[in-house]
């Protein structure tokens, strides 16, 4: 499973805003690269979960190997989601108090 981010190209970043991310037909923006990197951080915890489950009962197809290593991946991806919504939330902070 990749769990890398994709670098945003300038025509991904062209008209970033409120309206922009809502235009039908509108090129893929950085709300949608969001949007899709949240998804796999989530689509990796719920993999994690449902190894986790099947080592639980028993079932002789699923590693304790694999398991931990899905494990450290899911646990790995949300705390970069997290680390970039942090590093986000203080960029609009900044933004905000910013003198005019």
């Amino acid at each position: 499973m990749d769990m890398r981010i994709s670098p945003l190209t300038s025509q991904a970043l062209t008209g970033v805003g409120a309206n922009a991310l809502k235009r039908p037909g509108a090129s893929p923006g950085i709300g949608d690269g969001f949007k899709a990197a949240l998804q796999a951080v989530s689509a990796s915890q719920n993999e994690a979960s449902r190894l986790q489950t099947q080592v639980q009962l028993g079932n002789p197809n699923v590693s304790l190997e694999e398991t931990m290593l899905a494990m450290q991946k899911s646990q790995i991806g949300f705390q970069a989601t997290l680390h970039v919504r942090n590093r986000m939330v203080q960029a609009y902070t900044d933004v905000m108090n910013m003198n005019v």
